[in-house]
């Protein structure tokens, strides 16, 4: 393996280089939260008692290559800071370019309940809608 290792090197760099998000439909645009989720993220975070946000991220994996990340965490330095109606919503750097146009909504149906992003970039997902592919 450590034969390899300059050339997956090279490959690393070079792929760091390519910046494909740039013409993602949502490049640019704002990230939204609905009335809806900013309800349901007061009420958690109310009942949580300690001062954290939602940080929603997007990481590899899942079905289709990518994922969403919903966690209670601290609001860092270079985090996006969304507020809404007593709700705080923080997004990384990284997450913030594929969650560009993205509203974060929250569904409560027959079939359970769940935050859902609608994201204009993801050009398909599976069924359960936590994953997606760009």
């Amino acid at each position: 393996m450590r034969a390899f290792a300059p050339a997956i090197a090279v490959i690393q760099h070079r792929m760091s280089d390519f910046d494909f998000t740039s013409d993602l439909p949502g490049a640019g645009q704002p990230i939204t939260v609905s009335e809806r989720a900013a309800k349901e993220i007061s009420r958690i975070l109310t009942q949580e008692g300690a001062v954290k946000v939602l940080r929603i991220a997007v990481e590899g994996g899942g079905c289709s290559g990518f994922q969403y990340s919903f966690n209670l965490d601290e609001s860092r330095s270079d985090d996006l800071v969304l507020e809404r109606d007593g709700a705080t919503v923080v997004i990384d750097p990284l997450s913030q370019q594929y969650l560009g146009g993205s509203e974060i909504d929250f569904v409560d149906d027959l079939i359970g309940s769940s935050f859902q992003i609608k994201n204009p970039n993801a050009t398909a997902q599976c069924g359960c809608g936590t994953s997606f592919s760009v």
